[in-house]
This record gives structure tokens, C-alpha cells and sequence, in this order.
């Protein structure tokens, strides 16, 4: 079964090579097809159970080359982790409920982590090629994991004062004049929100979902 699984593994990894972006223009489609946070954060998910079943895949075929195919694997696989730490950090900053793709995050990373962490005492004869960056993906999980595993609401506390702490910092670098300007088109768009175009009467809500 491993000869015919092989092949397969390894045409995905052509695209890979090919683009110096972490998603395949495929996998890039998907994400832009799925709005809702907690479907998109189990879409990145995917990718990177892919990415880590390629090197796997690699480890076990002993064929020329395969180093350069496994760093850039890992490489993708840690920037897709770190999507997945933004897109909840977004979803907490909008307020939605992100508890089912978290819960998915949590037990997915920890199987991930597993697998990297086995890959790392096997000692492939070229470990050395890929080395760092694959100690990257392990602290790169780790640090995932921990952050998914934490109160959502706390961790949404976090984001916000985070947020704040960064505006202040762009704000002190900006002269009065630039400052007057931001605040202005701020108080634009806040108008503009509340003016926005309804077709519910007074008083009327959407229908919820059932």
C-alpha cells in the first residue's frame, strides 16, 4: 500500500516547490469559499494534516531529494498554524463564537505535535537539512496549542488590549495633523456603519438560523 500512496503524496508536493506561498492556488480558493471562522479554522487544519502526512510520506521513501521537499513542507506547515492563531484572534476581535473550530484546533494540534516530535527522534540520516525548521514547527504548535487550549474570553481580553496597545503606538508616531486626519475618516466610517442601508422595518430582526 505505501508504493501506491507514495507517488501520490509526492505529486502533491510539486506545487508546493513551485510557490513560494504557504497554500496551493486550490487550497487558497478554499479558504477565500469559507467565510465562517470555525469552518475555515478546520480547513486549516487539513492543510496542515497534509503538509505533516507528506513529510511522513518523504521520511519513509529514502529518495534523493527528499530534503528540500520535507524543509518546505514544514516550512508551509508553520505558517499554516499561524493562520490558524490569526483567524481566531480575528473572530475574537469581531465577537464570534469560535468554540467548535477551538475544540477541533485543540485536538488536532496535539496529534500534530505528536507526530513532529517523532519525526525529530527518529534522526533521519538528513535531519540536518530541515533541523530548523522543524524545531520551528514544534515550538510554533506548542505555542498554538497552548494559546487554543486557553478561556476564549480571556484570550479575547487579550486581543483587545493587544489591538489598543498597538493603535497607541502608531498614534504616538503620527504628527497632529495625521492624527486629526485618522480621526476624521474613523468618525466617517463609524457614520456611514450606522447609516447603512436596511430592508428590516423598525424594530425588526433577522431570522436566526435554525
Amino acid at each position: 500500500m505505501k508504493l501506491l500512496v507514495l507517488p501520490a503524496v509526492l505529486w502533491l508536493a510539486l506545487p508546493l516547490v513551485a510557490q513560494r506561498d504557504f497554500l496551493t492556488a486550490d487550497e487558497a480558493d478554499q479558504v477565500r469559499l469559507v467565510q465562517e471562522p470555525n469552518e475555515r479554522l478546520k480547513l486549516y487544519l487539513k492543510f496542515a494534516e497534509q503538509r505533516l502526512e507528506l513529510v511522513k510520506q518523504l521520511l519513509a521513501s529514502d529518495r534523493p531529494g527528499r530534503s528540500t521537499l520535507i524543509h518546505e513542507a514544514l516550512e508551509q506547515y508553520t505558517e499554516i498554524i499561524d493562520a490558524i492563531d490569526t483567524v481566531a484572534d480575528d473572530a475574537l476581535r469581531r465577537k464570534l463564537d469560535i468554540t467548535a473550530g477551538m475544540a477541533a484546533v485543540v485536538e488536532s494540534e496535539k496529534k500534530l505535535l505528536e507526530m513532529l516530535r517523532a519525526f525529530q527522534a527518529s534522526q533521519p540520516r538528513d535531519l540536518a537539512m530541515y533541523q530548523f525548521v522543524l524545531e520551528q514547527a514544534i515550538e510554533t504548535t506548542a505555542d498554538s496549542l497552548e494559546l487554543s487550549m486557553e478561556d476564549l474570553q480571556k484570550r479575547g481580553e487579550e486581543v483587545a488590549a493587544r489591538d489598543e496597545r498597538e493603535r497607541k503606538e502608531r498614534e504616538s508616531l503620527m504628527s497632529a495633523e495625521e492624527l486629526e486626519a485618522k480621526r476624521e475618516a474613523e468618525k466617517k466610517e463609524a457614520e456611514q456603519k450606522r447609516k447603512a442601508p436596511t430592508l428590516y422595518r423598525k424594530g425588526e430582526q433577522p431570522k436566526k438560523k435554525p
